[in-house]
């Protein structure tokens, strides 16, 4: 039923974009377009108030001259042009201007009409990336959150009809079901934190031992460590970086887990560290299967995963850890990197600032 809900919910939110976008930006061009009228019609109606005024206004000095004789005129033709004036030709005079004038109006519409279409799409280009990557997001989730239910269902489908099922069976069918719903747990729970990160909330900035946050993510994964053999040399160091503990222990909690999923048995996790002016470069290295040029540019994408060598054949995982590790870094204005090579292993390079006073 779950995956039904996505499944509608994408179809739902792909057509609604679609829809709503193009409306809007249709939309808002003729918003652009009234405006452009309006302000026209404004401006043209001043200008041919004032042209109307200056042509009466040019009439009448023109009879002021002729009646005080100031021109070679006879008097019948002052008297004539003085009764009589040449309406046709002012008349004419007026339409010219009028429609040039309507012409002119039509043409700086048309242009504000395609103007504002243009600029209608750019406004509305953040938000529907926005509203993309939402999708992105919820067609992602959706599509993790099939592989285990489905897995569930299936095993609970096939229990069912098993009649012969004994005790010990009804006990393991229930285990692998809990490690399913454990499965969706944890990814429950990483979507909550990137959500979290992703609204921008605020950071507890204070000065951090790197040490202590180091070995801190040491014993947070002491049980990968243990169960592969692995060795995760740290640096001994008394420097501190600016920021969160809890944020930054987590960060490297990610990278020391994707380095342990991702190396073969007792091999050895390095991570070094060095300053450069107002900065502390981290780097964890691993000897782990490497990560494919092709890949490497998709890694902190939510969900990503290497369809070669880092797939869920090998290791267990969402493809949602690099991507909160980069969200991470990015809330302490510092930048994350990755050089790897396939068969020989990873560098991850961490960008930090360092702490307000930093120990010898």
């Amino acid at each position: 039923m779950i995956q039904s809900l996505f499944r509608q919910y994408e179809d739902l939110a792909i057509n609604w974009e679609a829809n709503m976008f193009h409306s809007t930006r249709i939309k808002l061009t003729l918003w652009y377009v009234v405006i452009a009228t309006v302000i026209t019609a404004f401006f043209s109606l001043l200008i041919y108030s004032a042209f109307t005024a200056e042509i009466e206004h040019g009439l009448k000095q023109q009879r002021v001259i002729i009646e005080n004789g100031l021109t070679p005129l006879g008097r019948e033709y002052k008297r004539i042009y003085r009764d009589q004036p040449n309406t046709a030709l002012i008349k004419e005079i007026h339409e010219r201007f009028l429609h040039r004038m309507l012409l002119t109006d039509l043409i700086i519409v048309t242009i504000a009409a395609v103007a504002g279409y243009f600029l209608a799409g750019r406004t509305l280009r953040p938000l529907k990336q926005m509203v993309d990557e939402q999708n992105r997001f919820i067609s992602d989730a959706s599509h993790e959150l099939r592989t285990p239910l489905t897995a569930a269902r299936i095993e609970l489908e096939v229990g069912l009809r098993d009649e012969k099922m004994n005790l010990p069976q009804a006990k393991e069918l229930l285990q692998s079901n809990l490690e399913e719903i454990k499965n969706i747990q944890i990814l429950s729970d990483n979507l909550l934190t990137l959500a979290q990160y992703k609204n921008g909330t605020q950071t507890a900035t204070q000065q951090v031992s790197l040490a202590k946050i180091m070995e801190e993510a040491t014993k947070r994964v002491k049980g990968l460590v243990k169960a592969k053999g692995i060795v995760i040399e740290l640096p001994k160091t008394k420097r501190q970086v600016k920021g969160d503990e809890d944020r930054l222990i987590e960060l490297f909690v990610i990278l020391f887990d994707n380095a342990i999923k991702y190396s073969e048995k007792k091999k050895t996790i390095t991570v070094t560290e060095e300053k450069t002016d107002g900065h502390i470069i981290v780097e964890v290295v691993d000897q782990g299967k490497g990560i494919a040029t092709d890949d490497l540019p998709y890694i902190f994408d939510r969900f990503y995963r290497a369809e070669k060598s880092r797939n869920k054949t090998t290791a267990k995982g969402y493809g949602l850890g690099l991507s909160i590790a980069k969200q991470i870094v990015e809330e302490h204005e510092g930048k994350i990197e990755v050089k790897s090579e396939v068969g020989k292993g990873s560098r991850f390079s961490i960008r930090l600032n360092k702490g307000y006073h930093e120990k010898a």
